[in-house]
């Protein structure tokens, strides 16, 4: 399961669920909350461990600001995937990364995605998937986790709302309270993503 030097790889699935969107996820959304968790995954992991996440814009400038932060030359490891279909959107942040896949275009935006999130997950053997906030494209890629890396250790951070509390109240059968009751991420992520992996 690990790479270079004992280095894991962790996946992150995560976003800040649009207004636009579908009403159920913003009911539950705590946006501070998804942003702490991003932060506090990130700052945790990096360091020590492989990143891999398909960036939505709303996650990657957060996983900018902490490498600055931690000023580690850590690109190794991060790897951030992207479809080419949303390549006018793509955020500033994408171009501070060095390790990123792009992936093809394939007819729609349902199918692009699809084949982004099939590559992202059959490239890596992973540790760990870590789901944050989001709406159904984080609802989609915790069912495609958890059948290609059964063996993983699977943390919907219940407590950030919205695609994330959806999964830990209807689809997560290993019921942990600090899930959904503790906000101290940092010590959460070191217990779980690295003392015990």
């Amino acid at each position: 399961m690990a790479g270079n030097n004992g280095m894991k790889n962790i996946f992150l699935s995560a976003s800040i669920p649009l207004q636009e969107r579908d009403p159920e996820y913003i009911e539950t959304a705590d946006i501070i909350a998804i942003r702490d968790a991003v932060i506090a995954l990130t700052t945790v992991v990096l360091p020590r461990h492989r990143l891999i996440w398909g960036g939505h814009p709303s996650i990657t400038p957060l996983i900018y600001h902490v490498m600055e932060k931690l000023n580690l030359n850590i690109q190794e490891h991060i790897t951030l995937y992207q479809s080419r279909f949303f390549e006018k959107y793509f955020p500033e942040d994408n171009n501070k990364f060095k390790n990123i896949v792009l992936t093809d275009v394939i007819d729609d935006r349902e199918s692009s995605l699809l084949h982004m999130r099939h590559r992202m997950l059959d490239d890596f053997e992973f540790s760990a998937g870590i789901f944050i906030g989001g709406m159904e494209g984080v609802e989609e890629e915790y069912d495609m986790f958890i059948e290609k890396h059964p063996k993983a250790l699977v943390l919907p951070i219940a407590s950030t709302g919205a695609g994330a509390k959806k999964i830990y109240d209807e689809r997560f059968t290993d019921k942990n309270e600090r899930l959904v009751k503790d906000y101290a991420y940092m010590s959460l992520f070191q217990k779980y993503l690295i003392d015990e992996i």
